[in-house]
């Protein structure tokens, strides 16, 4: 009951001194609003990154190759994944849980179409690429077996490409050159949208015996051409560890490795990279997070000077509520509740301008992420909120519980 009545006491209390208010309140509306938004934007960021991540599938491995010095002293370093291992994983008699084994040997290289030029990245790769990738076209096809087995001179471009070379997407049929020799273009790949390395908009596709024996001159290891990389799927998302166990014991096999050697490959799946995603994005959030909430402290520390303020300023009523028979923690709620009033209220334009802003960014077109503020971040919000009244705003009230009455009615 003592709550409810000082409810409206602190509200006008407040309402008295309505510019000092806002301005007491800031720190905790930028404070609130600022822990939010960064909250909001590294969730949505994390579930852009994961929802794009599991869109390529969670039953894919990718198996990469680590380096081995050959030759004592020589200095000189190999890779040891090779199209000897690729043919070995796609014996099914020994791997049931493995399908579609994809090598992959790419490279940066200049694509030529007319006056125009591009240096791109040009992976060699074989046809069931796009299936164990989920590459969708745009136009045309992907490459077949029969022009992986005859090494024909065609491609499939991304869209970025084909737009920087021909200035449009519809090149099918069109010619490129690489080191001269003319590729015919098959496919392009539809849009995907990802920026920066990797992306498949800005990549070329070639048969894999193509980009070995006349592009990159690629080297051999054990008489084999190696790869920078082989991609398999499993069978079933429950079949993932199992076929990432066949694939470590026949390559350890395969590259002579004892019982106490290190793997000399590395072999990861879409859920440890999922894992791995989901703690980085976690982390850099909750750091900037913690940078933000010092604008709460700030505000916090506003509170109490203004509380502190208003405690001397009232010192005359304070004294004659004693005189007339209130307890100490009458004085002490009316300030505290005061307190909670200001940092709740400034909370709650906090949350307001934060899902103004969410709502801002859903209308801006091709925004690469959406603001992310779930329920459990506005209870965050407003826990800190009410926090920040009680602790910043206990020293002040606490002041006004020890005021002599007598002294206090005395001053001026």
């Amino acid at each position: 009951m003592k709550l409810v009545r000082y409810f409206p006491v602190a509200v006008d209390s407040i309402a008295a001194n309505k510019m000092r208010a806002s301005l007491t309140m800031l720190g905790i509306i930028i404070g609130v609003a600022a822990v939010l938004t960064i909250l909001g934007v590294g969730r949505g960021a994390s579930a852009n990154i994961l929802d794009e991540v599991a869109s390529q599938g969670t039953t894919r491995l990718t198996i990469s190759p680590s380096t081995e010095s050959e030759g004592e002293g020589a200095g000189a370093s190999v890779q040891t994944l090779t199209m000897g291992d690729v043919r070995a994983l796609s014996d099914a008699a020994f791997h049931p849980d493995v399908i579609e084994v994809v090598p992959q040997y790419g490279g940066s290289i200049q694509l030529v179409a007319g006056s125009n030029n591009k240096q791109t990245r040009v992976t060699g790769t074989t046809a069931d690429y796009a299936q164990v990738h989920r590459l969708e076209m745009a136009e045309g096809r992907f490459l077949t077996e029969d022009e992986i087995a005859q090494m024909s001179n065609v491609i499939v471009i991304g869209t970025a490409v084909a737009t920087d070379l021909f200035e449009r997407t519809q090149v099918v049929g069109e010619s490129v050159r690489i080191d001269g020799e003319p590729f015919t273009v098959v496919g392009v790949l539809k849009e995907s949208g990802n920026a920066g390395f990797g992306s498949n908009d800005d990549s070329g596709f070639i048969p894999i015996g193509v980009a070995h024996g006349r592009i990159f001159n690629v080297p051999r290891y054990r008489g084999e051409y190696i790869v920078t990389s082989v991609s398999a799927n499993a069978v079933s998302e429950e079949r993932v560890e199992a076929a990432e166990r066949q694939i470590e014991q026949t390559l350890r096999l395969r590259h002579g490795l004892g019982a106490d050697d290190d793997s000399d490959f590395t072999i990861s799946t879409q859920a440890s990279l999922l894992d791995t995603i989901g703690t980085v994005t976690n982390t850099l959030t909750l750091l900037l997070s913690s940078i933000a909430a010092i604008s709460l402290v700030v505000g916090g520390i506003g509170i109490m000077n203004i509380m502190l303020v208003s405690v001397t300023e009232r010192t005359n009523e304070i004294g004659l509520r004693k005189a007339l028979g209130a307890h100490t923690s009458d004085v002490l709620l009316q300030f505290l509740i005061e307190s909670l009033v200001l940092t709740l209220l400034g909370g709650l334009i906090g949350i307001a301008i934060s899902y103004g802003l969410a709502l801002l960014v859903q209308r801006i077109p091709n925004f690469p992420i959406d603001l992310l503020i779930g329920v459990d971040a506005l209870i965050l919000a407003v826990g800190v909120s009410a926090g920040c009244g009680l602790i910043f705003g206990l020293y002040p009230a606490m002041r006004a519980t020890r005021l002599d009455p007598i002294e206090a009615l005395r001053y001026e």
